[in-house]
């Protein structure tokens, strides 16, 4: 289990880390996001002990990593998958890794197996594509066969029959009564692969929650209408005490598509009836991780394009609707 309680990290004026506390449970693959410079990277090194706190504490297995006599079996971590001599094998790279914590030989053949690289392990690391420097920064993970795994977006670089691989791996892990934590940018995989959130922005703690109930309580449910007499519709909808959103029709249908909020679609669709509204689609769509994710960091992104935000919150696409 991995326990961070009042981590702080400031480096000269700038305050990377505020105060986080949350837990990684055993049994369960916890997601932690947050927008580029959210501080995530170095909340990771402080778990790993590879940055010091300014205050706070990190602990992994009731205490931090440094006090561990094997770290590799305490907590195996990948945040940099391109940390090998590219001149070493990939064999030689983890009987180093095992030689520096009294691990078995055999372990390195092990995991040379579990990731799919025993055929290829006496090629220089150099050689290697991004996907097998993944895999290979991957085996050096699971070297020490630890209860605690730590992943720094350990699907980058992985072709789709690698990020199946990785998630289904993710899961076992988990199932096995191991505590993962992994952070990444593909949504869409974090919310296959997942039970838990922790969401930070700016340092601060923003969600500590299950997944579902995270996409629930930010998103909610969403229902698409498009209609050559939307403008009509929408005032009719708001005035029922609905929330809409609006974007243009781009398939040459005519009129708006709406992403209505607040109502569901048989109450849409009656009160569009009832005003003679012609409906062309009225579709219910449950938002995603990546509309709540987008939602709830909207404040906390140091890094945006002028309107990119404004956009999401303020209109639908043909694209999202179809979705």
């Amino acid at each position: 289990m991995i326990e961070v309680r009042g981590l702080t990290k400031r480096y000269g004026e700038v305050l990377a880390v505020d105060g986080l506390d949350f837990t990684v449970r055993p049994g369960e693959v916890t997601g932690f996001l947050g927008p580029n410079g959210s501080g995530k990277s170095t909340t990771m090194r402080m778990i790993l002990g590879l940055d010091a706190p300014t205050s706070g504490t990190a602990t992994v297995g009731g205490r931090p990593v440094a006090e561990h006599p094997v770290p590799l079996r305490a907590v195996g971590a990948l945040l940099d998958a391109g940390a090998v001599l590219p001149s070493r094998s990939a064999r030689h790279h983890l009987l180093a890794l095992a030689a520096s914590n009294g691990l078995p030989r055999r372990r390195v053949d092990a995991v040379l197996d579990q990731v799919g690289l025993s055929d290829v392990a006496s090629r220089p690391a150099g050689t290697y594509s991004l996907g097998m420097r993944q895999r290979l920064g991957i085996a050096g993970a699971l070297l020490g066969d630890p209860p605690v795994l730590v992943l720094d977006e350990p699907l980058n670089g992985l072709d789709p029959e690698g990020i199946v691989w990785m998630r289904r791996l993710m899961r076992h892990m988990a199932v096995e009564g191991r505590a993962v934590m992994m952070s990444s940018h593909l949504m869409g995989e974090v919310e296959l692969t997942v039970d838990h959130l922790v969401v930070i922005g700016r340092g601060r703690l923003i969600a500590d929650t299950g997944t579902a109930d995270f996409v629930a309580s930010v998103a909610g449910r969403e229902v698409v209408v498009r209609s050559p007499r939307s403008a009509e519709l929408t005032d009719r909808l708001t005035a029922a005490g609905a929330a809409v959103r609006t974007g243009q029709d781009g398939e040459g249908h005519g009129g708006n598509v709406l992403a209505v909020t607040g109502l569901d679609a048989a109450r849409i669709g009656a009160l569009a009836a009832a005003a003679g509204v012609e409906l062309h689609e009225l579709a219910p769509r449950q938002r995603s991780l990546e509309d709540a994710f987008m939602e709830l960091t909207r404040d906390s992104v140091d890094y945006a394009s002028e309107g990119e935000y404004a956009s999401r919150a303020g209109s639908v696409s043909e694209g999202e609707a179809a979705r």
